[in-house]
């Protein structure tokens, strides 16, 4: 009986961090007066592309936890070797999957990190919550300088403060992040860092900008400060070269959108994981049916998977979104050398 119960507790715990982590069941007013725009009421920000904000209630979180989740294995080995010194030309760029969200992105000029997060666990909690099941595919200690890290949004499997201090020391990186983030990161001792909404741009230099762009998606940190923060997505531009990086989000009109308002990505980062049970987050992650729809939405020369293969985040198996994907390019009759997944340590060159 108390084995019996000590796994059902640990599977609430468990179910509620989920709940926590992708978009947090409570909610209560915001004190902070924010610009009203078509995403913001002045409180709280809100998806342009859902007619109903989905919020899950305790009922959802409990019928995952009772519907149970796979086996996922405890360790696997990182088997990519990464590429991290070569010499680029002005218009070559390098992509290194580090893990999870995680993508090393260089140019001849910049290094630059999306959603870092080098911890051993994603939660609230340091002792408990989703664990990683292999290492990063690059140590922390052997990156090279790191000029840029772009933060899509502040929930514990893309903001991780412990890694963004630790970055923060060895290299004193520009950080670009959502409205509402700049505070948070501020308080932990970064002073280098930039706010931006929805469309607003950054030049870097004089042959590089960043772009925040739409998804859809939502934000906490706590219990009571749900969607006080901005998400979404980047576009990084140099030279004549485009990257996407799509940070997490449901499948929406906004892909269309962002190929309309800037151009083609060459390459998009799409995200193809955490997706079941679908009544709990198919509006706020893409399956891998979706994505291949992202990728012909954006018209993106390559996509390359990212958010699976890491930490237990849902209800789909281990190697599933991997399967799944092989499925939807073949039904879409897509290479596929045209939607990739790298190894963890693996760089890919452009």
């Amino acid at each position: 009986m108390k084995t019996v119960l000590k796994k059902m507790f640990k599977r609430i715990i468990i179910c509620i961090i989920i709940g926590f982590m992708t978009f947090t069941a409570l909610d209560c007013t915001s004190q902070k007066k924010l610009k009203i725009s078509d995403h913001c009421d002045g409180k709280k920000f809100f998806n342009t592309t859902l007619e109903k904000q989905f919020s899950p209630s305790l009922n959802d979180i409990f019928r995952m936890m009772k519907e149970g989740r796979p086996k996922w294995p405890d360790d696997v080995t990182t088997l990519g070797t990464p590429v991290l010194n070569k010499k680029l030309n002005k218009n070559d760029f390098s992509i290194t999957f580090v893990n999870h969200a995680t993508f090393l992105i260089q140019t001849s000029e910049l290094n630059i990190l999306t959603d870092p997060v080098w911890s051993n666990r994603v939660s609230p909690l340091s002792w408990f919550g989703p664990k990683r099941i292999r290492k990063p595919g690059i140590e922390i200690n052997e990156l090279p300088r790191i000029d840029i890290i772009l933060i899509s949004h502040n929930h514990y499997d893309h903001m991780d403060l412990e890694t963004l201090k630790k970055l923060n020391s060895k290299f004193s990186p520009l950080v670009i992040v959502p409205i509402g983030d700049r505070p948070l990161i501020e308080s932990i001792g970064i002073s280098n860092v930039k706010e931006l909404d929805w469309w607003e741009s950054l030049k870097i230099n004089q042959n590089a900008k960043v772009t925040f762009t739409p998804s859809q998606h939502s934000s906490a940190r706590g219990l009571f400060d749900k969607d006080e923060s901005l998400w979404g997505s980047f576009f990084i531009q140099f030279d004549n070269r485009g990257i996407y990086f799509g940070g997490d989000s449901g499948y929406s009109t906004h892909f269309k959108e962002i190929k309309k308002r800037i151009c083609p990505p060459d390459v998009a980062i799409l995200g193809i994981g955490a997706y079941a049970p679908s009544y709990f987050m198919e509006k706020v992650h893409m399956n891998p049916d979706e994505a291949v729809s992202a990728h012909k939405d954006l018209n993106a020369g390559l996509s390359i998977a990212m958010h699976h293969g890491t930490f237990q985040l849902a209800s789909e198996g281990y190697e599933q979104p991997l399967t799944d994907l092989k499925k939807a390019l073949l039904r879409e009759n897509i290479s596929n050398d045209i939607f990739i997944s790298l190894l963890e340590g693996q760089t890919k060159f452009f």
